[in-house]
C-alpha cells in the first residue's frame, strides 16, 4: 500500500504533476486507504499523467484499475485500490476543491 502510493507520487513528481497532496483515509472511510491529488497544467498535460500512471501501475502488478475523465481530461480519476488519484485542471482542482471537503469530512469523524 505505501509502496503503491510512494509509485503514484513519485511519477506524478516525475511527470512534472503540480500541486501534489496525499490524504491519509485509514480508518476514516471505505473506498480507500489514501487520496491523492495533483494538477495538471493543461488538458494535454492531465490527460498525460493519467495515461502514464496506469501504465506504470499496471508494469507494477495492479489489476482492476479504473479510470473516468480521460476523454476530456479537465478532472481524472484513477482507481488504484487502496489509493485514488485525482488529476485536475488548475481551475477545476480550485472549483472542487476537494482537500477542503475531505479534510472537513475527516475531522467530523
Amino acid at each position: 500500500m505505501y509502496k503503491t502510493l510512494d509509485n503514484i507520487v513519485n511519477q506524478l513528481e516525475d511527470n512534472k504533476a503540480l500541486d501534489i497532496v496525499s490524504i491519509d483515509l485509514k480508518g476514516k472511510s471505505d473506498i480507500a486507504d489514501f487520496l491523492v491529488i495533483a494538477t495538471g497544467t493543461s488538458n494535454r498535460h492531465v490527460g498525460s499523467l493519467s495515461e502514464n500512471l496506469i501504465t506504470e501501475l499496471k508494469k507494477d502488478g495492479i489489476k482492476n484499475i479504473k479510470a473516468e475523465g480521460i476523454n476530456k481530461s479537465d478532472w481524472v480519476l484513477i482507481d488504484s485500490g487502496d489509493v485514488i488519484v485525482h488529476i485536475f485542471r488548475k481551475e477545476v482542482r480550485e472549483f472542487y476543491n476537494l482537500e477542503k471537503l475531505w479534510q472537513t469530512s475527516i475531522e467530523r469523524n
